[in-house]
């Protein structure tokens, strides 16, 4: 099992700035793929940011179209920790920010940006815009 923690969120005027953390324990050896989503009451999960590893291609990134190029995905190995570093932040952006994880995951449904690939879930963090 893997177990994540995700700290970070709050309420930003729009323009501003936050940094999401996920701090993962458990059976961490195993995980190869992590990712964030975001969803709103009444509207289905959306992936926002995922990280695939492999010991051949290394790590590979998948950043949703709506936030690319504002949100940035990081990691802290030594810390088993993954951040989603959000910049030029939209009411839009408003939701509740999930970390997620899976072990053994294929790269084509790790990378994207499915939510069905997920077994392992945090608690969630909200980012409030306005």
């Amino acid at each position: 099992h893997v177990q994540l923690v995700e700290s970070g969120g709050g309420s930003v005027q729009a323009g501003g700035s936050l940094r999401l953390s996920c701090k993962a324990s458990g059976n961490t050896y195993s995980t190869n793929c992590l990712g964030w989503f975001r969803q709103v009451p009444g509207k289905e999960r959306e992936g926002v940011a995922t990280v695939h590893y492999d010991i051949y291609t290394g790590a590979r990134t998948n950043i949703a179209g709506s936030v690319k190029g504002r949100f940035t995905f990081s990691q802290d190995h030594g810390q088993n920790t993954v951040y989603l570093q959000m910049s030029s932040l939209k009411p839009e952006d408003t939701g509740m920010y999930y970390c997620a994880a899976d072990v053994g995951a294929l790269s084509s449904r790790c990378l994207g940006l499915s939510p069905d690939t997920y077994n392992y879930w945090g608690q969630g963090t909200q980012v409030t815009v306005s």
